[in-house]
């Protein structure tokens, strides 16, 4: 009988012990590289958080685009005052993701190929113009105009996905979304910084990048969304360009 009281007197002596151990650490964020943009209002923080995932920070508030779980630990990120989903595909909408995101006055917008997957949406088509939780927001076509899929249909159809032009003060912010050089991206003027995408076959070639930086004219021009797509190429076609420079971030 002296065993059992043996192992029973061993285990309360280890019991303080394993007690006081420390809980397990959740892994570090993920640091995000960030831009900073003067505006008339104050300082735009821009941090880059993957592929086609955007934080913009202004005046007190955040704006979320397309945020996606995989690119980021959203329990660590700043809560939402405006959320922008450009289309429906899995690496720009991400429902849970938007959720995590939210505030109790936290605005979402999404496009029409978005209609019904988010709860508490605005849907804005092409062409629209609001005015969302302090923030200008036009809605921009995003479709395909040469890449199509095997049978013939584009990757982005017209009419289902958006670019957004946010206006923080006086800058006004171009994210293009999943598109191509179109007539409308092209007629774009007074814009400061401008995202456009550029991986293979679903957005665009860094030609047709450098296509539309020619007519937009940004004063800063960010690819992203580039997958396998050396952005490097880029800036050898625009090298020279006057006014425009290109900067290349990490987006995973």
């Amino acid at each position: 009988m002296q065993a059992p009281a043996l192992l029973l007197s061993a285990l309360l002596a280890a019991a303080p012990l394993i007690a006081q151990q420390p809980p397990a650490q959740q892994p570090p964020a993920r640091s995000l590289q960030e831009d900073v943009i003067p505006t008339s209002a104050g300082d735009l923080t821009i941090a880059f958080v993957g592929h086609g995932t955007l934080m913009f920070r202004h005046g007190g508030r955040v704006v979320h685009v397309d945020p996606v779980s995989r690119e980021a630990d959203y329990s660590r990120m700043p809560r939402a005052d405006l959320i922008l989903i450009t289309h429906e595909h899995g690496d720009h909408l991400d429902a849970a993701a938007v959720e995590m995101l939210r505030k109790d006055d936290t605005q979402v917008v999404v496009s029409p190929s978005c209609e019904g997957r988010v709860q508490r949406a605005m849907v804005m088509r092409n062409g629209e113009a609001r005015e969302v939780a302090g923030f200008r927001v036009e809605a921009l076509p995003a479709y395909n105009l040469v890449h199509t899929r095997a049978g013939g249909q584009p990757y982005h159809p017209r009419g289902n996905g958006n670019g957004y032009v946010i206006s923080f003060a006086d800058v006004r912010v171009y994210v293009a979304g999943d598109t191509e050089n179109t007539p409308e991206m092209k007629a774009l003027r007074s814009i400061a910084v401008a995202f456009l995408p550029m991986n293979l076959p679903y957005t665009m070639t860094p030609e047709m990048v450098a296509d539309a930086a020619r007519s937009i004219r940004p004063r800063i021009l960010y690819p992203y969304h580039f997958g396998q797509t050396d952005p490097q190429v880029l800036v050898r076609l625009l090298a020279g360009e006057e006014g425009i420079e290109v900067r290349v971030r990490e987006m995973r």
